[in-house]
């Protein structure tokens, strides 16, 4: 039975599903005022995997992941640039696609951009007001009290004495209570986005966002919501409240949060100079790389990114290629090697241990490496199966030859160059002409090649 850490409880509970149900899941997307980093890579790795083992298993999954294409920083980002902010946001879209693709991240069933439910969102805000949830400000923003939910900080664990004894006496006088936050905001009179509300010209709040998204949706209940571990307070937290005080009947089952990226023992952010973009960081290494070095930490825990730790991952990865690259993996229903698929189901379904289930491909790896001494077929049949489960976890997509060899780091002439040395050596290797040969290999050393000598032919593969 599959356990879930949930956010909200603090503890691992059972994920019990109705039936024929279909599961939905939600995620938190990018504010798309700049170029992804590392830190969102890591976020939708984790619930891609989610997605893909929970298809893999069986279960249908409607899986949503919004985009913020109007806020404060993508604003001033595109007045500083003098761009127009729907120009603005289109180019950071089809950046963020890219990058995402390139990562190999599965396409969201819906991936609603905060724009297209202004409609929606300004309904939503009626009905807080009316429920005396929200008030007007007297600067024109519309704010939500959250004194009004006696609720609010049942989410985060942050209850409201605690919050309010953290605060400073000085605060924003438009607001009764420091806490509250903004639902609407009036526009400044330079600003060119805006929309015409019962409140005047002006744009959401960030919260409201996700509130009015998942009401469209998914109506009364979500089965999994999720986003990075900076967002449990205050954004879900203040999320949570809206929706619970727009509809007492919704509800959250499982809250899932991953956890921060470090880096030189210091959150990864933007304010600090240490982020790096996804797209910089994809140049240098293959997108499974990255994924592996996500999936080799809990993803509730946090993870102390490094060049050290990404080539750690490079050769791991490549040992499980190495596995494959000299072997023919074929189905078989009987091969008498289930206690794999068994152990790795049991991590998965154990709060998505993937260092576990990583744990289980490597051995089969030493498994087939053995078999691979004494019985082809069987090691082939095993190969099959360690292919099957490392795709699950969205790894081992390739073909071992492509992967290993990394063609798309070198150009055709230096392919070319590469594969007309590795001839001469064999030739010379042929001809007992051994000097010849290791002059040759040293050249192909000097390309960043690694060779790899069987009985009736040569592998190349790229070292980093």
């Amino acid at each position: 039975m599959l356990k879930i850490f949930n956010s909200s409880t603090c503890k691992k509970e059972s994920f019990i599903l109705i039936k024929n149900k279909t599961i939905n899941l939600y995620v938190c997307g990018v504010t798309v005022y700049d170029f992804c980093h590392i830190g969102h890579a890591r976020t939708f790795v984790v619930f891609d995997l989610i997605v893909r083992y929970l298809r893999f298993v069986g279960f249908k999954v409607k899986y949503v992941r919004n985009i913020t294409d109007v806020d404060d920083k993508i604003i001033l980002k595109s007045l500083k640039e003098k761009v127009n902010i729907n120009d603005f946001t289109n180019s950071m879209i089809r950046e963020m696609k890219q990058d995402f693709l390139l990562l190999g991240l599965l396409i969201p069933d819906e991936e609603p951009r905060v724009t297209n439910y202004i409609s929606k969102i300004i309904k939503i805000i009626e009905i807080l007001i009316c429920n005396r949830h929200a008030y007007v400000s007297d600067n024109g923003d519309v704010i939500f009290s959250i004194k009004s939910d006696k609720y609010y900080g049942t989410l985060s664990g942050q209850y409201l004495d605690t919050l309010m004894s953290g605060k400073r006496a000085i605060f924003n006088k438009m607001k009764e209570n420091p806490l509250d936050f903004v639902l609407w905001k009036k526009s400044k009179k330079e600003e060119k986005i805006f929309w015409e509300s019962p409140w005047g010209k002006g744009r959401p709040g960030w919260h409201i966002e996700c509130t009015a998204i998942t009401n469209s949706f998914f109506q009364d209940e979500i089965d999994i919501h999720g986003g990075g571990a900076d967002l449990l307070f205050p954004h879900h937290e203040n999320e949570m409240s809206q929706s619970r005080c727009v509809n007492s009947k919704f509800k959250v089952r499982f809250w899932m949060h991953v956890g921060l990226v470090i880096i030189k023992n210091q959150k990864m952010s933007k304010s600090l100079g240490n982020s790096f973009f996804l797209k910089d960081i994809l140049l240098n290494y293959d997108p499974e790389v990255l994924r592996f070095f996500f999936l080799s930490t809990h993803y509730r825990h946090p993870i102390y990114y490094s060049e050290e730790n990404l080539k750690k991952s490079q050769i791991s990865l490549e040992y499980l290629y190495i596995t494959l690259y000299n072997t023919n993996p074929l189905f078989n229903l009987d091969d008498g090697e289930n206690v794999f698929e068994v152990d790795f189901y049991s991590a998965l379904n154990n709060d998505f241990n993937t260092p576990q289930a990583l744990s289980i491909l490597f051995k089969m790896c030493r498994k087939i490496n053995y078999l691979k001494r004494i019985n082809t077929s069987k090691s082939n049949f095993l190969s099959f199966k360690l292919k099957k489960l490392g795709n699950c976890l969205g790894i081992l997509l390739k073909k071992p030859k492509d992967f290993l060899q990394k063609k798309s780091f070198f150009d055709e002439e230096t392919i070319k160059k590469i594969e007309m040395l590795i001839k001469k050596r064999n030739d010379a290797r042929k001809s007992n002409l051994w000097a010849k040969a290791d002059e040759l290999r040293n050249k192909l050393t000097k390309l960043n090649v690694i060779l790899e000598d069987f009985p009736n032919k040569t592998l190349w593969r790229r070292k980093k």
